[in-house]
């Protein structure tokens, strides 16, 4: 039978065809398609006559075709629905990737014909995306071991197919832990609960196959479990759960895992002659260096931790009042919280969220989007992996520019936290081919019949994925590697944060925070105490966030520490962590630096871009409003449209004319 992985696609638009795709067909199609792209690299590198830009650099570009095919489909749905099978694939690709990219960077033949274009570029005639493919593709080769000889560049080898099965590992056992635990519920556990919270823990017990409600560790369950159950007994055990995700003892235990990865990546960046892995991560970011992340996240984690430190003094008297003595625990924050908001805010989460419907959320982002960049958007009826997830075609003037697939409830073959991925990149090499963008969430689903209902937060995460999907919507590129996202890890996150801001335009909301069960508009009264709590608890959030950001570069701004758990409580000592705040994400699920190297040295880009961000946000207000046409032409024209084609410093230069200082950070999060 024909493998439909390696078969002409007939579908709308180019989707897998999900419904004829099995899990035996992935490895037979990563076999073939990766013996393809060996034979394609070596075409490359043993052709006669002289190397040019076409038969070096862009046919690299296209060496990859049917492999990143294959595996656009399979890292897509593992990611989002794993299976026993899948989890067995993904430890036997990981390590083969790795190899391949190792041979590909060690290919001598190869990297002179690159070598002799990077010399004689200036007579080339490139355009300036072709420069910037050149250059990168040669930085590429060199950070990744083109330079280095016998030993020293078989142990990098070594070393990054090692570092494979460990991202792997740390993913699955992460996976593993958030999908064994649940907390059963009795009836009388329930009491306080708002209705929402309820029917969720049903709708979670259901899906498990337990007997009756349960708390899960995913985030949009145990949070307002954390903030509305009175059982402070009950509210410990779910928390200890939580943040101990990863520690599991023997075969899930991802401690050493993080060991490990930390020595190996420190004597990486070493054998490339840098002195430490963050020296190494950092040269190709906006920031540079080390020292220009360090100030930064000190430059906020003062005025946070104050904030932070003074809502604490407010909350264990709360604590105190109701009885119970000793300081406020990290399982308390939540709750107390909320009822403080509530009392000083007139706000209620159990009040707020019946107005954020998951729908009206989807149609508000589309919204938005249609005013700004002329998109338009329809819901199209195809097989998917999953009966949660969905699909729309997005046009602009007749013309295709994505197909866009979301799922968006949490289940257990699901990891943990909300991604934009792209089973298929925008380029223009190989024809205009035009993206498949995805984004995955893990928001509560609700029981049956009932619409889903979203927290602030939840409506924050939906405009923040779907800004990245716009990154890939509106790429302009020739080149793939250029496209979409492929920009600095401190500027990607720039169009995600900068479009949550459309959440908070009130004419969005008045519009589309609509009642699930009488359909009117949110009040005006409710929406002014929303937007006027937005920087309520700021202090907690950021101090969660600068914490987890301050230990990752800590473990990789020196010698790897032999014992990370002992490194991270160092740093926690070291920057006078609050005691009843914990970070984000403690070394054994920290996933965004462990699972891969991805934001490795990385995670403070959340906030490097929330400098931005914030700032560019005032160039829509400067010019009249938050739909401003010409603002948002600039936008597309010079950030969304442009991936990586221009340095991301430059790019922002371009939109803005300047580049802002952490002073628009503290003022947006009311820590100025």
């Amino acid at each position: 039978m024909t493998n439909p992985l390696l078969a002409a696609w007939k579908t709308p638009h180019g989707l897998p065809p999900f419904d004829l795709i099995e899990d035996a067909h992935f490895e037979p199609a990563f076999d073939v398609t990766l013996s393809e792209a060996r034979a394609n690299v070596a075409a490359i590198a043993e052709a006669g006559g002289a190397p040019t830009f076409a038969n070096t650099i862009e046919a690299l570009e296209r060496t990859e075709e049917a492999l990143n095919r294959v595996l656009g489909v399979f890292y897509s749905v593992a990611s989002a629905d794993s299976t026993e099978k899948r989890e067995e694939l993904m430890r036997v690709f990981g390590p083969q990737l790795a190899a391949f990219g190792s041979e590909v960077s060690s290919n001598k033949a190869l990297f002179a014909r690159i070598e002799d274009l990077w010399g004689r570029r200036d007579e080339l005639g490139l355009d300036e995306e072709q420069n910037r493919v050149l250059k990168l593709t040669r930085r590429g080769f060199v950070r990744s071991g083109a330079q280095l000889e016998g030993e020293a560049a078989d142990r990098l080898k070594e070393i990054m197919q090692r570092l494979s099965v460990l991202g792997t590992e740390f993913t699955q056992n992460l996976l593993a832990a958030e999908r064994d635990w649940f907390m059963e519920l009795s009836e009388e556990d329930l009491e306080g609960l708002p209705d929402f919270v309820v029917a969720a823990a049903r709708a979670a017990g259901k899906e498990k196959g337990a007997n009756g409600p349960i708390i899960t560790t995913s985030r949009s369950l145990i949070t307002p479990f954390l903030a509305f159950s009175p059982r402070r007994d009950l509210r410990e055990r779910a928390y200890a759960a939580w943040s101990a995700r990863g520690e599991g003892e023997g075969e899930v235990d991802n401690r050493p895992i993080a060991a490990e990865t930390l020595a190996l990546r420190e004597e990486r960046a070493r054998l490339l002659g840098y002195d430490s892995f963050a020296a190494f991560k950092l040269e190709t970011e906006m920031a540079g260096a080390p020292a220009s992340v360090r100030e930064m996240l000190m430059a906020v984690w003062e005025p946070a931790r104050t904030a932070a430190l003074a809502d604490e003094e407010v909350l264990t008297e709360r604590l105190h009042a109701d009885g119970f003595n000793g300081a406020l625990e990290p399982w308390d924050w939540h709750y107390y919280s909320e009822a403080r908001r509530k009392e000083e805010h007139d706000l209620d989460e159990a009040e707020l969220k019946p107005y954020f419907q998951l729908e009206r959320m989807i149609e508000a982002a589309f919204d938005c989007a249609n005013r700004l960049f002329g998109l338009e958007f329809s819901e199209m009826d195809v097989p998917l992996y999953h009966e949660d997830a969905r699909a729309w075609e997005i046009t602009r003037g007749g013309r295709l520019m994505a197909v866009f697939v979301a799922d968006f409830f949490a289940r257990g073959s699901k990891r943990s936290g909300a991604w934009c991925g792209a089973m298929r990149s925008q380029q223009k090499l190989a024809g205009d081919i035009r993206p498949i963008v995805t984004n995955v969430c893990n928001f509560a689903k609700p029981a049956d019949g009932q619409p889903a209902l979203l927290s602030w937060d939840d409506a924050r995460t939906l405009f923040h994925e779907f800004g990245h999907a716009l990154h890939h919507i509106l790429s302009d590129v020739t080149y793939e590697s250029l496209s979409g996202t492929s920009v600095a890890r401190d500027f990607v996150e720039l169009p995600s944060q900068l479009y949550e801001h459309w959440l908070e335009v009130p004419e969005v909301l008045e519009r589309f925070a609509t009642h699930a069960e009488t359909g009117e508009v949110i009040p005006a009264d409710l929406l002014k105490r929303l937007l006027a709590a937005n920087t309520y608890n700021t202090g907690f959030q950021t101090v969660e966030y600068t914490a987890s950001a301050l230990v990752d570069l800590d473990f990789h701004d020196g010698a790897a520490p032999a014992d990370p758990m002992a490194a991270q409580a160092k740093t926690l000592t070291r920057i006078g962590m609050p005691n009843a705040i914990r970070m984000r994400h403690a070394t054994p699920h920290f996933a965004h630096v462990f699972s891969g190297d991805g934001y490795s040295s990385g995670y403070y880009s959340y906030m490097w871009s929330e400098v931005m961000d914030a700032d560019a946000f005032d160039a829509f207000k400067e010019a009249g409003g938050a739909f401003d046409a010409a603002t948002a032409d600039k936008l597309e024209t010079n950030i969304l449209s442009r991936g990586g084609s221009v340095e991301a410093k430059d790019l922002y230069l371009a939109f803005r004319g300047k580049m802002p200082g952490v002073e628009a950070l503290l003022k947006g999060r009311g820590l100025a």
